[in-house]
């Protein structure tokens, strides 16, 4: 008998499998590897470049001698004045760069350190269904009680309060919520935020919103803590991966009350340590960027949408289209049982990924996704070989 069968992972294991991209980009590589040359509009990956002047900085900081040391746990002063400047410049939200904002290794790691801030084992997490499947993983991994909220197509994809209200929430501790949201596209607003900021209030439950997708084909970005007391009650992750084209850079921050922002850092100081101090000054440099670069991104956005829809319509599928983010979300035809097998239809016949919409919950079984984050040539191509698929 190997020594391996011998050793067992850790219970927590249990509740949670690979990550569904992970394993789907693996099989996509070995189809690669034999030729079939898939073309992804599955993983919203940035492709386009961030910001010249953010490049300039980073290749500039690197050649010193003196930058390559351990950085601050909270991050360097320059990076979160440029994250306060940020907030109160495009969201009209006045942060203090010492007490309510803490640089992240992309918001990911934010959703593990607050739900290790906040959350004991056995304690309740309100996750949305469809929603992006970390929060329920990370959930589950520390032991959390996962209650899973509703979002549909038939209420806009908006949470419903007056069922939240019948429901027993004494052992609920926190909330996810992520507008403008992902999968469906659904734009945030004000009237929203202050719905869901007051539930929280009442209920004694801190909420949480995931804001990347404010600056793709939005005019309007908005921030949860917009609304009037909401960083007594809220905490808002962001990140440059989408908003700037920096998602292998992985920097992103928490913004909220001193007293929460202080808790995270008790976490994230005994987990991981600061970023890369060139890193952090070119973050600060890209979030300098001019309404003008927006634009020119959003540009490129644009058309490719354009692109994006007509293969929904070639699929049958009906979508929204006042949709915002870098995904389209569309209806699937009643001819097809499943997402799934909408996508492996596609995949194994046109060498086209798309992703099915149930990995982000049962409420998103009849749909699926189309990311915007592939060159407009290659999106015609997948177009071209979805019309000549039998």
């Amino acid at each position: 008998m190997s020594m391996i069968e011998n050793i067992k992972p850790a219970v927590r294991l249990n509740q949670v499998s690979e990550y569904y991209f992970s394993n789907k980009l693996k099989e996509i590589a070995r189809m690669n590897a034999e030729g079939k040359n898939v073309i992804s509009l599955g993983v919203g990956s940035p492709d386009l470049p961030p910001s010249k002047a953010a490049l300039d900085v980073m290749c500039e900081q690197t050649r010193r001698n003196d930058t390559h040391g351990y950085q601050p746990y909270v991050g360097i002063p320059e990076l979160r004045k440029g994250f306060a400047d940020w907030y109160h410049k495009w969201y009209g939200v006045d942060l203090n760069p010492d007490t309510e904002i803490q640089p992240l290794i992309g918001s990911k790691e934010g959703i593990l350190h607050i739900t290790l801030a906040f959350i004991n084992p056995g304690e309740g997490v309100l996750v949305p269904n469809p929603g992006y499947p970390t929060y329920s993983s990370l959930s589950s991994l520390l032991g959390a009680e996962l209650n899973y909220y509703n979002l549909e197509e038939k209420n806009g994809w908006y949470p419903d309060f007056e069922e939240l209200e019948k429901r027993d929430l004494s052992n609920i501790k926190l909330m996810w919520v992520n507008y403008p949201h992902m999968p469906t596209g659904t734009p945030a607003t004000k009237e929203l935020f202050e719905k869901i900021v007051a539930f929280g209030k009442k209920h004694h439950i801190v909420i949480c919103n995931d804001n990347p997708y404010s600056f793709i084909l939005n005019e309007h970005p908005l921030s949860i803590l917009s609304v009037e007391g909401a960083k007594d009650i809220c905490i808002e992750l962001n990140s440059l991966s989408k908003s700037h084209n920096m998602p292998g850079w992985r920097i992103g921050l928490l913004a909220s009350n001193p007293t929460f922002v202080s808790w995270v850092l008790k976490v994230k100081s005994n987990i991981d340590s600061g970023m890369f101090r060139p890193l952090q000054l070119a973050a600060a440099e890209a979030l300098k960027s001019d309404k003008a670069w927006y634009d020119k991104m959003n540009a490129v956005y644009k058309s490719r949408r354009k692109v994006a829809e007509e293969i929904m319509k070639t699929l049958g599928c009906e979508f929204d289209p006042e949709q915002v983010g870098m995904f389209l979300w569309g209806k699937i035809p009643s001819c097809y049982e499943s997402s799934k097998e909408l996508a492996d239809k596609i995949l194994y016949g046109a060498n086209v990924f798309l992703t099915p919409g149930f990995i982000f919950g049962s409420n998103g079984e009849r749909y699926i996704r189309i990311s915007l984050c592939c060159k407009e040539e290659k999106l015609q191509e997948a177009l071209e070989r979805i019309k000549n698929l039998k």
